[in-house]
């Protein structure tokens, strides 16, 4: 079996809501919206892995030019974990945006009151595109990280090399 880990704070639950899925972790996540006419960041089925997250405001993107648009929330990662925010599967087929650097990531540390979690896109069209406010614009999920406690320097890791970019195939 897959075991599947989100945060957990005190004493976590398990449950299995589908045959054949993993093990999931339940935990609260404490978050501050900015703006509380905008929804809770939510899952959209049971089985979904990361929760979207909304645009707190109408934001005009030009083609080509990063923009960060706000996403309504502030919330504290809890310890031993990262938040990985990243494109919705429609995004970029129905609005011709990307997170422009492929993935955000949101440190444990990036929590205080003003620190509200802003997506960057970049419009890959030649139009300008428009996000309302309240449309959902990415999804973010938690990742358990490993921080490395040393780095060991040697001269050689292995005689076999792959070759690089494109090595298999």
């Amino acid at each position: 079996m897959i075991m599947i880990f989100f945060a957990s704070i005190g004493t976590p639950t398990y449950a299995y809501p589908f045959q054949g899925y993993a093990r999931i972790c339940h935990m609260k996540l404490k978050i501050k919206r900015v703006d509380k006419t905008l929804p809770v960041p939510e899952y959209q089925t049971k089985g979904s892995v990361a929760f979207d997250l909304y645009a707190r405001k109408t934001t005009t993107v030009k083609p080509f030019s990063p923009t960060i648009i706000p996403a309504n929330i502030i919330l504290r990662v809890p310890a031993g974990y990262f938040l990985m925010l990243v494109s919705r599967s429609s995004t970029p087929i129905r609005k011709h945006l990307m997170v422009s650097n492929g993935i955000g990531v949101i440190d444990q540390d990036y929590h205080g009151d003003k620190d509200e979690i802003g997506i960057q896109v970049l419009n890959f069209s030649k139009e300008d595109v428009t996000i309302e406010k309240g449309e959902r614009i990415a999804q973010a999920l938690l990742v358990k990280i490993a921080k490395v406690e040393e780095f060991e320097e040697v001269d050689s890791i292995t005689d076999v090399s792959r070759g690089g970019f494109g090595s298999t195939g």
